[in-house]
This record gives structure tokens, C-alpha cells and sequence, in this order.
């Protein structure tokens, strides 16, 4: 099953702006993180995962990306590269512009996202669902983040990445996927946000939701960086230690 799952976009070209002032000069994908970049760790991850084929989705900074990364042999994967072009897409108009390399569905996370949960079941929930997109949910209950997500019998019911009600226990994971039909009908040269599309999908019942159990990672405000380093330094002195063997948990 694992050689079946889709590619998978990584949307890589935001301006990290809660990252200042490291992120001035150097894109928060490659932000040194328990002593390399972070990208070689997330790629390593997810070619263990058995992702395979990745298309980064770039913008500032991307140049960096591409030649630290290269084609992705050296990670165990391949890698391509989608460039928002003169004017910053968003995370949205990032996807719909890399849509010709990723084909008809694929994965999305976020380039600054650190996600242990399994993505063969993720795709097979996904091609169960008969839905146009799934969302990867954790129950949350405002631990780490506010949550965001409604989500009751395997359908997102109401998201909101900035209007909360009480009803929300889940999170979105950082995982997603998505038919490229689903994003027909939004502009090919206009910016625009992934959030935006997929609590459209749910307003219309069409967001199907695969709940994770492993808690997602992320380095993209100081405080979930500094718990993604301490969660990688664990990996790499367990795995140093002869301890961590599973495949797709290694860093």
C-alpha cells in the first residue's frame, strides 16, 4: 500500500514571521533544529512513512530550499519544486499553482509540521470517505493550540482557523487531502489561504475527518520549536542508543 500513496505538496514559502528575527535570511524549513536543517529531518520522516514523491511548494527564500535539498535522493525520496513566482501565493494559491506536478490528489501538510501519525491510514480513510478532501483531526481540547475543528461520525462539521465556538475538541493535524477538482473553482493567479478552502468544504459537507492519536510537532512559533527539538533530541539519542527501531517515527 505504501507505494500507492500519493505525492505529496509541502507548502514551504510563508514568511515565518513569527520566527523573526531568525527567519530574516534563512527560510524556516531550513532553521537548524537538534543540529540540522529541519527539512532533512521532516523528508527523512516522511520518506520512511513511504511518501516517496514530494513537491515543495516555495516562495521566499525558496531558492535556498531547492539547493539544500536537491532532487531528494540523498532523504530517500524525489523531490520537485512549485514556485509562487513574483508575488507570495499563500498557502492556498501555493497548492492550486503546483496542482500540473502533484496530479489529481495528493497530500498537503505544512512546511514548518513534524507528524508522527500514519499516512497509509490517512489515504485509506481518505478513498473510503467518497469525499473530495479529508482533514487529519487530534483531540486537542486546547492543549498545545486553540482548536479548531467540529467534528462528529468521520465529517468535519464546522472549522475555523480564526472563529472558535465551544463545540470544538479537535485540531487540524497538519495532514490533509485533497482532490485537485476541489480546487477548480478557486483562482489560479490570486493568493489565497488552504484554510479558507478546506472550512469551505466543510460549510458544504464535503471535508471528511481522520482522527490521529499522536500529538503533532511543529516549528513554526518559538514554543512549539523549542518542544520539536527536545522531541528530536529524544529520537536521536534513543536511535544512537540501539532503542528506536520503528520505521517512519525515525528523524
Amino acid at each position: 500500500m505504501r507505494s500507492e500513496l500519493p505525492p505529496l505538496a509541502l507548502l514551504a514559502g510563508g514568511l515565518a514571521t513569527r520566527m523573526l528575527p531568525l527567519t530574516e535570511s534563512v527560510p524556516k524549513s531550513l532553521l537548524k533544529v537538534s543540529g540540522e536543517p529541519f527539512l532533512a529531518h521532516q523528508l527523512r520522516l516522511l520518506a520512511g512513512q513511504g511518501i516517496s514523491d514530494i513537491v515543495i511548494c516555495c516562495g521566499h527564500l525558496g531558492k535556498q530550499i531547492e539547493n539544500f535539498a536537491g532532487d531528494g535522493s540523498r532523504f530517500g525520496c524525489r523531490i520537485r519544486y512549485s514556485y509562487d513566482g513574483h508575488r507570495l501565493m499563500g498557502t492556498g494559491g501555493a497548492l492550486r499553482r503546483a496542482l500540473p506536478l502533484v496530479g489529481e490528489s495528493c497530500f498537503v501538510m505544512y512546511g514548518d509540521s513534524y507528524l508522527l501519525a500514519n499516512p497509509v491510514r490517512a489515504w485509506r480513510a481518505f478513498l473510503a470517505s467518497g469525499q473530495p478532501a479529508l482533514m487529519t483531526v487530534f483531540k486537542n481540547d486546547s492543549q498545545w493550540e486553540a482548536s479548531n475543528v467540529e467534528m462528529r461520525d468521520g465529517k468535519v462539521l464546522f472549522y475555523g482557523k480564526y472563529s472558535r465556538t465551544p463545540k470544538m475538541r479537535y485540531i487540524d493535524y497538519g495532514l490533509s487531502l485533497i482532490q485537485a477538482s476541489a480546487l477548480a473553482s478557486w483562482p489560479d493567479h490570486e493568493p489565497f489561504d488552504f484554510a479558507a478552502v478546506m472550512g469551505d468544504l466543510a460549510a458544504n459537507g464535503k471535508l471528511a475527518a481522520h482522527e490521529v492519536h499522536s500529538r503533532f510537532y511543529e516549528i513554526g512559533s518559538p514554543e512549539g520549536f523549542h518542544a520539536t527539538e527536545q522531541m528530536l533530541e529524544g529520537f536521536r539519542k534513543s536511535r544512537e542508543s540501539g532503542l528506536l527501531s520503528l520505521v517512519g517515527c525515525e528523524p
